[in-house]
């Protein structure tokens, strides 16, 4: 790219973020009951606008297509993620390459309802049971930036453990992992445009990559600013899977974790001081001191295959097709998580979709390309950190402290 080409671009970008960050500092006083009129209608008509056009294919439910390109688009996402990683950090001190800054891993436990539809009782569903379980609560990356200066959504993943059964990844052999964000959508419909962007992120202007007037994504920019915001409490956001997985052969689902308490979420010095740098983590630390958390394990099957599609992540799946229906119940207990212990655990930790039984398989061009790029961004950063991956255990000490 032209070198003064770039600088005007950079030039831009910076002035874009610095609007969009002071934008973020009045959110409190607008956002949520802004969010409670418009965001539902205005996300309905640009899903009509993500899907005009978008061709029908005659498919069966939970099926699969793959593109001849899918490797070529993987091996370049793996090497730009593996490079921002390289120019972000130091060995070391190696941060995940996305999912990035770790506001708290706590532990929990997940109890399968015993009320369940018979379509749902599949894989862990398959009966009422308890299950012990982490759970990471992150933000988006690719690096640490003080939170009132993130891109404005967040990440949450469980870990079960104790869960008998044959795994598709063979470095776990007890868990089943469930990946979640704070939008419906994913940011990029899938891996040849998830390679884009990893593009201009390695130059550190991803705005271009919605707004680059030779190819532009606005209507996925669009549908992902109706949830990216002022984030006030890990702990009291909705999360959802954006990508499908098994619910059993034969069947596709969607999940989403959401939450039912009420939590602190106080942002200090607004709007013109300075928050705290992990005010995220303190307010998570301020609402586990004082209270156990609650939220409803979801999930949504899929019923049509147009408009709920397997390979395309930036639509939608309707809940008037298909309501996300409660299948278990998550507690995190009052705890203190912000201990030396409990971030030495946060780098051997992994999460990965595929570490899963077979019935809830991750299914579409996102997830097949998630097996690899976990696998192989995750055993980068534990490498240059020096740092061994340990499955974790019902019996380990910090979980049953």
């Amino acid at each position: 790219m032209n070198p003064g080409y770039l600088r005007l671009l950079r030039f831009i970008h910076r002035a874009l973020e610095a609007g969009l960050h002071l934008e973020r500092r009045f959110e409190p006083w607008f956002r949520r009951p802004l969010n409670r009129c418009v965001r539902e209608p205005l996300a309905s008509l640009i899903q009509k606008w993500i899907s005009y056009r978008r061709p029908r294919r005659a498919l069966a439910i939970a099926e699969e297509t793959r593109e001849a390109d899918e490797s070529q688009h993987l091996d370049k996402i793996i090497d730009l993620m593996m490079d921002q990683m390289r120019g972000n950090f130091t060995p070391g001190s190696y941060e995940r390459g996305g999912n990035t800054k770790t506001h708290g891993i706590v532990k929990a436990r997940v109890t399968v309802l015993d009320t369940l539809p018979t379509p749902f009782r599949q894989g862990v569903f398959a009966k009422p049971e308890t299950y012990n379980a982490w759970i990471r609560f992150s933000g988006p990356g690719p690096d640490v930036p003080s939170d009132i200066n993130d891109v404005g959504f967040g990440s949450m993943a469980i870990k079960l453990m104790g869960v008998p059964g044959k795994k598709l990844m063979i470095e776990e052999q007890s868990t089943q992992d469930f990946i979640g964000v704070s939008t419906p959508t994913f940011v990029t419909p899938n891996i040849c445009e998830n390679a884009k962007l990893q593009y201009w992120s390695l130059l550190k202007l991803p705005i271009f990559y919605f707004l680059n007037p030779k190819d532009s994504h606005i209507r996925d920019m669009l549908m992902q600013a109706l949830w990216n915001e002022t984030q006030y409490n890990p702990l009291g956001t909705r999360y959802w899977s954006c990508v499908p997985y098994l619910l059993g052969e034969g069947q596709a689902m969607m999940y989403s974790f959401i939450p039912r308490s009420r939590v602190d979420t106080q942002i200090a010095h607004l709007p013109f001081g300075t928050p705290s740098f992990n005010y995220l983590r303190d307010n998570m630390r301020s609402t586990l001191d004082h209270q156990p958390i609650e939220f409803d394990l979801c999930v949504q099957l899929q019923t049509d295959t147009h408009r709920m599609p397997v390979e395309d992540a930036s639509v939608r799946w309707s809940e008037k097709l298909s309501p996300f229906i409660p299948v278990a119940r998550i507690h995190i207990p009052q705890q203190t998580f912000d201990t030396d212990a409990r971030w030495d655990f946060s780098h051997r930790l992994k999460m990965n979709p595929w570490h899963c039984l077979p019935e809830h398989r991750p299914l579409g061009n996102q997830s097949r390309a998630r097996q690899r790029m976990y696998q192989t961004l995750s055993d980068f950063r534990q490498r240059m950190n020096t740092t061994s991956h340990t499955e974790p255990s019902i019996t380990d000490t910090d979980w049953i402290s």
